[in-house]
């Protein structure tokens, strides 16, 4: 029995169904279900998703059975309808569309009209008495199949089109009349003919064939492609065709064309939206020629159908329990539904659609987590470009889309600067090539971060996030020199505008107008559900309820941004960031310059009390939940200064020769630092940094406590790769530990863990868990070290590798769950074959990525930590990877 390659659907009945979306695409199956619950549908067929799959692989060549299968399906159609596709008398004509499985607005073609040719037009204009409609039809189908199916240049139509109206003396094409439109098909006709060297088909057959093969063609275009690596739509077969019987809105005055949403999608409020334009066909209400009117307006144009309209919008509403966008025509009067589709929103619209459809007993809870994606969400957090003004601003270079949100100011080129500038209350850019710890002040200071080289973890994006502040990292259009930067032939000096986008990586010229979304109630209820699914979370083989969320932050100020964002405690506190602050830098400089043991400990007990200090700060903030502080991690070389300049003041201030701090500096360097002397190694090498720290951690959370606070301290030992690093330190730890409580009386509960960061840890991850109460994955680093990629440089060679499929999605934004996943996995596993409650969490910067998040409770960790601003996103993400785990 020969494959069913075509669905048809017709006079009430369809051999579809909305479910069968993979393989009659979105289109196809919503016509077909739309059919089955008596909307009025023109009648048509729909050629399957596994045609276009069979397309591409056989080289462009299609199953034998499709042709006979075109054939009886065109039958049946012309039997329905009552006329011959082409046919001199009474022609039927046809639409052809795309329509893949995942909605791609605009993204694949469409030609309408199909079966004009120079006899059927006259039947047309015979048959329904309208010889203006008739030639409008045949000049419509030529242009749109010249090219589509071809591959014309539109502007060969127009051109010819805004000649004729030019010499009429008209605005629109409806000033034309049957005489003008005649004319026009024979100028189309003959154009068409002098650039492909060859008449217009008058085969109806021929002008089919050839549609299919443009939509099917058009799965792969420039723009497909593109759209679907935007929106990571992956795993499709490719797009169905929708040969559907033409009905028209360009009849006359008692026709009509539209698109309608059962709600706003802007705002998600129940009210009927949308537009329509008379005497039209679809094209023209998004082609802008003329203004259309609004959707209440045509029940004074037509009220029975405008009463019909409403009745379907809300019959349809009802059937697929989402907002639908639908397009409709009304021919001489009666009215016919072309699509239906859930329609696209923007974030506000998504959550108040949610919340209101679950109170509409619409939909449940849990289905209500699925229609707001983590992109919507995030839009509810950051100020953005109004959507009413983008598609007119001049666009001057893309980066990375590093931190959401966008910003516009005066762009500066040093964080000295952009604090400088701010304090005399300008809003300011930073621009730099890329930042450095040093810059913190400037980039605390600047509206947003611009920066030409990094990625998506580089300092500018991983700071720039913890602060939501909008950055755009790695773009390599813009060349930073000095006080000024290029992009392309264009020189921006300091203090000119522009804006950046961080939500899509672009960067504007000028100052963009910028709004800021309103977040309303909605949105800790429609939260408030996502956490009640998160906390009832049970796995197999993990005990305990709940997949829990915490953030990363560094400052008592994180510390409350996140606990009003509803984190459940502090994944990573790096220590290291505190150095920066005013007061706390040239003290910790001046252990780094130390000479000796004692000079290293005078240095650092000045810094006890301030490190004290910001630790009650974060205990205070997390009231109770658990706080993870990494010990210092970085190498010593990154605080010192590297310019003469800078080198000189740093010396004046401590007291010493500059050339010797010259030769500190000098002493410190290393060819590769990310491998280098860092983490638990300066712990190793330098064990009174590591001791003060502990000492400051565990002296603030005995005050909290002696208070009558809560606290849960958690010490995390960074870049252990053997068994015996945690050993030692956790030894020394438990020393100091031992000290403080003598020395105040009193004890709390505390856990000292590792970061398994290094693939050597994982691999080993047995071993290090007999040392460690806790496990932290750092997926940053072991990414880096997993592929060899370092995360400040993928960026010169990224765009290359997504472009030609080596990697589907940037591994430091996405986390490889092949490579990086598997050894996640495995220390998971070995790890609690040792300790079978081990308490399980990941602090990289994947911790805020949806997809991520997803892996990460399907590994069995028992949290994800994220920056502050990405913790509502997290806590979504988490709910529905719970569902999804589930089943529901």
């Amino acid at each position: 029995m020969a494959t069913k390659l075509i669905y048809f659907f017709g006079n009430g009945s369809a051999e579809g169904k909305s479910a069968m979306k993979d393989l009659l695409g979105g289109k196809g199956a919503n016509l077909a279900e739309m059919t089955n619950l008596g909307v009025p549908v023109p009648p048509g067929f729909t050629i399957s998703t596994e045609v276009c799959k069979s397309f591409y692989e056989n080289n462009r060549n299609y199953p034998e059975e499709l042709e006979g299968q075109i054939k009886t399906n065109l039958k049946k159609l012309e039997q329905i309808m009552g006329k011959k596709l082409g046919d001199a008398k009474d022609p039927l004509l046809v639409s052809v569309r795309s329509g893949a499985a995942v909605s791609m607005p605009g993204m694949m073609d469409t030609i309408l009209n199909l079966g004009m040719n120079d006899k059927a037009v006259i039947g047309l204009a015979e048959v329904t008495q309208n010889e203006r409609f008739a030639w409008d039809a045949y000049r419509r189908f030529i242009q749109m199949f010249g090219n589509v199916a071809m591959g014309l240049d539109i502007n060969v139509f127009e051109n010819i089109l805004a000649d004729m109206k030019k010499s009429k003396k008209v605005e629109l094409d409806t000033d034309l009349d049957a005489g003008d439109l005649q004319q026009l098909v024979d100028k189309y006709k003959k154009a068409y003919k002098a650039k492909l060297k060859k008449a217009f088909p008058q085969d109806p057959i021929e002008q089919l064939h050839a549609a299919i093969d443009a939509v099917f063609g058009s799965w792969n275009n420039e723009k497909a492609i593109k759209y679907r690596k935007l929106n990571n739509i992956t795993g499709l077969l490719g797009t169905a065709v929708n040969v559907q019987s033409m009905v028209f809105g360009n009849f006359g005055d008692d026709s009509g064309t539209g698109v309608c949403f059962s709600r706003d999608p802007s705002t998600g409020k129940k009210v009927f939206y949308g537009e329509f334009l008379m005497n039209a066909q679809g094209e023209d209400v998004v082609a802008g020629i003329r203004t259309p009117e609004t959707i209440t307006s045509l029940k004074k144009k037509n009220a029975k159908a405008y009463k019909q309209l409403v009745e379907i919008k809300d019959k349809l509403e009802n059937h697929y329990h989402d907002m639908q966008d639908m397009e409709f025509t009304i021919q001489q009067g009666e009215l016919f539904i072309l699509q239906t589709r859930n329609g696209k929103r923007t974030g506000p619209a998504a959550l108040k659609c949610a919340v209101d459809m679950v109170k509409e007993k619409l939909i449940t809870k849990e289905e209500a987590i699925f229609r707001v994606t983590p992109g919507q969400l995030d839009q509810l957090f950051h100020p953005m470009i109004n959507p009413k003004t983008k598609s007119s601003l001049n666009v001057i270079a893309k980066g990375l889309n590093a931190s959401p949100g966008a910003a516009a100011g005066q762009i500066v080129f040093t964080a000295e600067d952009a604090e400088d500038w701010a304090k005399d209350g300008k809003k300011v850019l930073l621009v730099r090539q890329e930042t450095s710890p040093e810059d913190i002040g400037g980039m605390d200071a600047a509206q947003g971060i611009l920066t030409s080289t990094g990625g998506m973890t580089s300092h500018a994006a991983v700071v720039a996030r913890g602060m939501g502040t909008p950055c755009v990292a790695g773009c390599k259009e813009v060349v930073v020199s000095g006080k000024s930067m290029k992009v392309g032939a264009k020189k921006y000096k300091e203090g000119d505008l522009i804006t950046i986008d961080g939500t899509t990586g672009e960067v504007f010229e000028g100052e963009v107008e910028l709004i800021n979304p309103v977040v309303t109630r909605d949105l800790a209820t429609f939260l408030g559900w996502a956490d009640e699914i998160r906390h009832k979370a049970v796995r197999d083989g993990i005990k305990g309820k709940g997949f829990f969320v915490r953030t990363n932050a560094d400052q008592p100020a994180d510390a409350k941004v996140a606990r009003n964002f509803g984190a459940e405690g502090i994944g990573l506190c790096r220590t290291e960031h505190m150095f920066f602050d005013a007061g706390k830098l040239e003290i910790f400089q001046e252990m780094i310059v130390a000479n000796d043991l004692d000079a290293r400990k005078k240095a650092l007990k000045k810094l006890l009390p301030l490190q004290k200090k910001d630790f009650k700060g974060i205990f205070k903030a997390m009231n109770g939940l658990p706080v993870t502080v990494r010990l210092l991690d970085p190498p010593l070389h990154e605080f010192i200064p590297k310019t003469n300049a800078e080198i000189k003041e740093l010396a004046g201030k401590l007291g010493i020769k500059p050339a010797d701090l010259k030769k500190k500096a000098e002493s410190l360097h290393e060819l590769n630092p990310m491998l280098g002397h860092r983490g638990c190694r300066l712990g190793i090498t330098y064990p009174e940094i590591y001791d003060m720290q502990v000492e400051a951690i565990m002296t603030a959370a005995c005050e909290i406590a002696k208070a009558k606070g809560k606290v849960e301290p958690e010490i995390m030992i960074p870049l252990v790769g053997t068994k015996k690093e945690l050993e030692l330190l956790r030894k020394n730890a438990e020393g100091v530990i031992k000290q403080v409580f003598k020395k105040k009386g009193m004890k709390v509960k505390y856990k000292i863990g590792t970061m398994i960061e290094i693939p050597r840890a994982a691999l080993t991850a047995e071993t290090i868990a007999e040392e460690a109460d806790f496990f932290s994955f750092g997926t940053n680093d072991l990414t880096q070290m997993t592929f060899g990629y370092s995360r400040d440089d993928i960026g010169s060679f990224i765009g290359d590798y997504l472009d030609q499929n080596v990697l589907e999605r940037d591994p430091f934004q996405t986390l490889d769950t092949v490579g990086v996943g598997s050894l996640v996995d495995m220390a998971v596993k070995k790890g609690r074959s040792v300790k079978e409650n081990m308490k399980m969490g990941i602090c990289g910067e994947h911790g805020g990525d949806p997809d991520s998040i997803k892996f990460c409770y399907k590994t069995g960790l028992n949290y994800v930590s994220c920056s502050p601003y990405r913790v509502p996103i997290a806590r979504l993400a988490a709910a529905q990877s719970v569902l999804e785990d589930s089943g529901k």
